[in-house]
This record gives structure tokens, sequence and C-alpha cells, in this order.
């Protein structure tokens, strides 16, 4: 009978974290969807990354000021870069966007700033490209 209730605690623990690992997830998701629509540009990046850096840079050369979320100075950075990695099937970053369109990451943003596709998207002029 001990066994039986052991097994039945176990599994009802089982649950609970599932349970809670699911809505923790569907909160994160939401949270990257929410923060999407409500700013022009979004980068979603780790303080001491290159290409993260790389990225910010470029809206810096346009004089564009994006919304940047530190995901390695929040404690649930991990939970969110989860996320994002369900919705952009891709788990590194930085993960950029601008008015709600997924952009990409370090590579894909230089290259659209280069081909002039990023200033066209912000509805600005394009500017000298330097080098980043």
């Amino acid at each position: 009978m001990a066994t039986r209730r052991s097994i039945f605690s176990l599994s009802a623990v089982a649950f609970t974290l599932m349970a809670a690992s699911l809505c923790s997830a569907a909160s994160e998701k939401a949270f990257i969807r929410k923060t999407v629509s409500s700013h022009n540009i979004v980068i979603f990046s780790k303080s001491y990354c290159p290409y993260c850096r790389r990225a910010k840079a470029v809206f810096k050369e346009l004089k564009q000021v994006p919304y940047v979320i530190e995901l390695d100075e929040r404690d649930d950075g991990g939970n969110i870069q989860d996320a994002l990695g369900e919705i952009v099937g891709r788990r590194t970053v930085p993960q950029v966007f601008i008015n709600g369109k997924h952009i990409g990451g370090s590579d894909d943003t230089v290259e659209a700033y280069e081909n002039g596709q990023l200033a066209k998207l912000l509805g600005i002029a394009a500017t000298h490209k330097d080098d980043l």
C-alpha cells in the first residue's frame, strides 16, 4: 500500500511540474509576443555576446534605439531563450524583430543593413554603411 501511495505521489508531483513548465513556457511566449508587438525594434540579446553588440551597432549607426532584452541579466532569461527557440526556430542570440517581423540574428541584421532592407523596414533613408 505504501508503494502505491509513493508512486501516486511521485506521479502527482511529476504532473504538477510538467503543468507548471507548460504554463511557464506559455507565459514566456506571451512576453515575447507582447514585447515584439509593443516596440518598433526589439533585440533579444546577451550583454557579453559579440554578435549581439554587432547587431546593436547597426541600429546605433542608423540612429535608431532598439528595445533590448538582455537575457543574461534576467532570472527568466533561459526560459525566454527557450521560448524564442520555439517561436523562431533558433535559440541563438541576438534575435532581432522590426515592426513585429523577425529579421534574424546578427548576420541577417547586418546583411539587411548593408542591402538597404533594414532602412526600408524602418521607413528611414539609407545611410553610409561603415564596416561593422
